[in-house]
Formats: C-alpha cells, sequence, structure tokens
C-alpha cells in the first residue's frame, strides 16, 4: 500500500509556471512506476506524465510534451512535475498515481493507487 499526497498547485498567468509534488508514504516508493493525470472540468481524465522507478525513463502526452517534467527523487519519496509556458488549457485538477509494475504506461486503469489532486488554474 501507499499513500500519495498532492502539492504546489494554484492560480498561475499563461506562460507561467508551477512545480507539483507528490509525496508518497512507505518504505517501497522506489519500487513503483509514478504518474500525473489530470481532469478538467466536464473532461475524462487524461494522462500528463510518467516516470520509470528508477527515474531512467520518461513518458509524455504530446500535448505536454517540451513544456513539462517528471522527475523523481526516491530517496525523498516524492515525484515532481515541473509545468512551464502554461496554457489556459492546462486547467485541470492533477493527480499522482502509482503503479506496482516495471512497465511504464499511459493507461489510467493500470495504476493502483492515486492521491486526492491538486487544481491547477491557468488564467489568459
Amino acid at each position: 500500500q501507499v499513500q500519495l499526497v498532492e502539492s504546489g498547485g494554484g492560480l498561475v498567468q499563461a506562460g507561467g509556471s508551477l512545480r507539483l509534488s507528490c509525496a508518497a508514504s512507505g518504505r517501497t516508493f522506489s519500487s513503483y512506476v509514478m504518474g500525473w493525470f489530470r481532469q478538467a472540468p466536464g473532461k475524462e481524465r487524461e494522462f500528463v506524465a510518467a516516470i520509470s522507478r528508477t527515474g531512467r525513463n520518461t513518458y509524455y502526452a504530446y500535448s505536454v510534451k517540451g513544456r513539462f517534467t517528471i522527475s523523481r527523487d526516491n530517496a525523498k519519496n516524492t515525484v515532481y512535475l515541473q509545468m512551464n509556458s502554461l496554457k489556459p488549457e492546462d486547467t485541470a485538477v492533477y493527480y499522482c498515481a502509482a503503479r506496482a509494475t516495471s512497465l511504464v504506461v499511459p493507461t489510467i486503469g493500470e495504476y493502483d493507487y492515486w492521491g486526492q489532486g491538486t487544481q491547477v488554474t491557468v488564467s489568459s
């Protein structure tokens, strides 16, 4: 079992930056693939980014590639999402998730644990 708590969301102007953090409980954080997802009002939850257990491999949705960077610090049990050049269409609740296998995948149903989410609002 792992519990996930996101932080770092807020209100930012278009073109600005935010860094989200997701702190995980437990001593086995390094055994989980970690992902970030988001859900905008009236829309389905969608994949944003994922990172392998060692941090060596990352995977991004096309809509955020080149603007967002996922990283992790296994010593701190934390995964991050650095978001730059934010756009109004990035407005959503952002969730981190953990997957208890080695494959890095973008599929929502393949993640076992979820945080409660943090709101990101980008004004135009």
